[in-house]
């Protein structure tokens, strides 16, 4: 009893007591008000610290004698006093007020299906112009380790073949952007689901698709000495001399952007798919954004988890959904006529992600929650599924058991779900899984998949992979599934695709499996979930969940 208290203990018994008297007032009004009868207190043994604690308090607490108190009338229903009944009243007005909140929150989640310009767009960044932003042609399984290295410089130096050591060099020489630290890159305001480069190799130009809909564009060609020139605002502070990058944010869609692409031949228009259920295109020319896909109806949900178009077509769409579904529409075709948009069943789960075979589009691979990859022939999947947009998704599913089954080329399963098929110009299938491997099956050869007929099938046994890497994929819910990405026209033999690394890192492998490159650096403070090569340059983009990129030149 003798041992001093300290300050911090007087304090906080001085809360206690200030607390305990204003919640006795407050009580006290409250009956007199007639709100309630006051209760009775129940009786107690005082302890020895309630003494203690009474004597420690600096400022008695004044009691409020209980005739001070008016007396509480009885009790009695608002019917038999002839009062309305207000709680009825004020409960229909609550269920508006909830049913009008719920109302505005599927509003902000309704796609926009109209057109709109830039300026409707814009969240915040620079004002965009054609000029300005085209140019003038425009491994293990487990808890990750974050920054321990699986590959290195000793990798390299101990690598015999003379082309995979070259390879191997030229892919770990690749340095961050000088420009500015990664975690002063933030190019979108939530988690980045997708990105994609800019075929133009005049330029490094990045697009980033994040959780709720918006597009992050970065020219990663500006100099950081030039970066204050290019804000547009008079009213930045001279004493700023550190500016951060210059950037664009645009919101098209109203919900994840799962899919960005850049057809080639139409460099200044960007597809974008999204959980929206649709599929615009944004000119960068003209400054617009206008759809392309989506159901009839808004209400109906059918969220796209890829996108994808043949290298010489730029006309036609191709997209999953996280139905099962594959879709099909001829952008020059009216969506209202008949058979324009087609779509078929073909997983009884969501498809991830899928890809075409670019030298034969009609051959496709999907990657889906049930544990498959398959391979499709396009050319066999006659008697579309529905004409989409024509029924409701309760018609499609009631009507589920009519609907033919679709024969793959061929399919191979994992032992858990299969995230992503991604198709290289070889012939080859990369795919990621939940079983912690990057499998690659190869498809190439005289044999392969350039010389087969329409109808060819392939065993269990002959669509085996014929490489299966071990790699960490267990993102868990913060992180963006990890998603390999092939190099589409690499300027070698050697074909390469780049995926994130839980530890930090983004790993480049070759399609014999083989590790060329751990890319990494200082100020990468999250996973580089979502990697991206440059088409023909060895470029190399992640982003993470905060919305930073990291970028390899």
């Amino acid at each position: 009893m003798g041992e001093e208290i300290s300050d911090f203990e007087k304090q906080r018994l001085a809360n206690i007591a200030e607390r305990d008297a204003l919640l006795k007032k407050l009580s006290l009004e409250a009956q007199s008000s007639g709100l309630f009868p006051p209760k009775m207190q129940p009786s107690r043994t005082p302890s020895s610290r309630d003494h203690s604690v009474r004597a420690k308090k600096k400022t008695p607490v004044k009691r409020v004698k209980q005739e001070e108190a008016s007396p509480v009338p009885r009790r009695m229903s608002s019917r038999l006093r002839g009062i309305a009944a207000e709680s009825e009243v004020a409960k229909r007005k609550a269920e508006e007020v909830d049913a009008a909140l719920q109302a505005a929150e599927r509003a902000k989640r309704v796609r926009k299906s109209d057109a709109f310009s830039f300026n409707e767009m814009v969240v915040y960044g620079q004002k965009l112009s054609g000029d300005s932003l085209i140019g003038v042609d425009v491994v293990t399984k487990g808890v990750a380790m974050p920054y321990q290295r699986t590959f290195d410089e000793d990798d390299i130096e101990q690598t015999t073949d003379k082309d995979l050591k070259a390879l191997r060099e030229e892919m770990s020489g690749l340095k961050l952007w000088e420009a500015w630290e990664p975690n002063r890159i933030k190019l979108t305001p939530e988690r980045i689901y997708t990105m994609a480069f800019h075929p133009t190799e005049t330029k490094p130009l990045l697009f980033a698709g994040d959780k709720l809909g918006h597009i992050g564009i970065l020219d990663a060609s500006q100099e950081r000495n030039n970066a204050i020139k290019a804000e547009e605002s008079g009213d930045e502070d001279e004493d700023d001399e550190d500016p951060d990058p210059s950037f664009t944010t645009l919101k098209p869609h109203t919900r994840t952007i799962s899919s960005i692409y850049i057809h080639p031949s139409t460099p200044t228009r960007i597809y974008t798919a999204s959980y929206d259920s649709s599929i615009r295109a944004t000119d960068l020319e003209k400054s617009t954004s206008v759809e392309q896909y989506a159901p009839e109806s808004t209400s109906d949900d059918v969220p796209i988890s890829g996108l994808d178009m043949a290298a010489d077509d730029p006309h036609v769409l191709y997209w999953t959904t996280l139905d099962g579904e594959f879709g099909r529409y001829d952008t020059r075709l009216e969506r209202s006529k008949p058979q324009s948009v087609t779509t078929w069943r073909l997983a009884e789960k969501k498809i991830g992600g899928f890809s075409l075979y670019p030298a034969r589009p009609h051959y496709f691979a999907t990657a889906s929650l049930d544990r498959s990859m398959r391979l499709w022939d396009l050319r066999m999947l006659q008697a579309p599924m529905k004409a989409a947009g024509r029924s409701t998704r309760r018609q499609v599913q009631e009507d589920d058991d009519e609907q033919p089954s679709w024969v793959p080329v061929g399919e191979h399963y994992s032992r858990l779900s299969v995230s992503h098929a991604a198709f290289n110009s070889a012939g080859q299938i990369a795919t990621s899984s939940y079983d912690d491997t990057i499998k690659i099956y190869d498809l190439s050869g005289p044999k392969g998949i350039s010389t087969w007929d329409k109808g060819h099938t392939l065993s269990e046994e002959e669509l085996k992979p014929q490489t299966v890497v071990r790699h960490n994929c267990q993102t868990g819910r913060w992180v963006t599934i990890l998603r390999p990405q092939w190099q589409q026209n690499p300027q070698s033999p050697i074909q390469r695709f780049c995926i994130g690394n839980m530890n930090r890192f983004v790993d480049v492998y070759s399609a014999s499996g083989d590790q060329l490159a751990q890319l990494g650096g200082e100020g990468i403070t999250a996973v580089p979930a979502v990697a991206v090569f440059h088409r023909s340059k060895n470029w190399v983009a992640g982003g993470t969940a905060s919305g930073k990129i990291c970028l390899w030149m």
